[in-house]
């Protein structure tokens, strides 16, 4: 017996209704990474770039770096850059380093969040290595100087929105990592041995 075509058209919309659901919890889940890799790709809110390769030139201008940090309230860690600026001309490559101290009496492994102002300087500001791509883990007490290799695209100079910059402030928020506390082998660290903070 067929049934009413107001018993089909109810199906209908359960069912549409049903997709559009899964759907949103679908875009839901999507749309953090999604808005990782728009950001990466664009260097919106300050995001700056990650690159396998140097500058190509290095331009006769010059421009000043400022380096700033701040810890999450439930990371007991001193966490500071160990220079406060640098000059540089856009496309020189440069390394500097921060400094984490561990002043808690238990193992901890932290990440870092990072962004530079102003945010439209982000899509040049270049890293090629850098102690935020991986975690971080220091024993009680212990102290690390992590690295940060990177340069200024030269085509700063050339973009009509920002061929005004010449101060760009690179900042770093480190965090408790999520997860079991576990060692990194595979940070970016200073050439002189890890010290122990008494």
């Amino acid at each position: 017996m067929p049934q009413p075509a107001s018993a089909r058209r109810n199906r209908m919309t359960v069912a549409l209704l049903l997709s559009v659901f899964v759907g949103m919890v679908g875009l839901s889940f999507a749309s953090v990474p999604l808005y990782r890799l728009f950001c990466a790709a664009t260097g919106y809110g300050g995001t700056t770039q990650r690159v396998d390769a140097p500058a190509d030139r290095v331009a006769d201008a010059v421009v000043t770096v400022r380096f700033d940090a701040d810890t999450s309230p439930d990371l007991a860690w001193e966490f500071r850059p160990i220079q406060r600026e640098i000059k540089l001309h856009p496309g020189e490559q440069r390394e500097i380093f921060y400094r984490a101290i561990n002043r808690s009496n238990e193992p901890i492994t932290a990440t870092a969040t990072y962004n530079v102002t102003p945010a439209k300087a982000g899509i040049y500001f270049d890293k090629l290595q850098c102690f935020c791509f991986n975690e971080q883990h220091l024993a009680p007490g212990e102290s690390q100087d992590m690295g940060v290799v990177f340069f200024v695209d030269p085509d700063i100079l050339s973009d009509p929105g920002t061929r005004d910059v010449r101060t760009i402030t690179l900042s770093y928020t480190m965090f408790r990592a999520r997860g079991p506390d576990r060692p990194n082998t595979a940070a970016a660290a200073a050439p002189q041995p890890v010290k122990t903070v008494n």
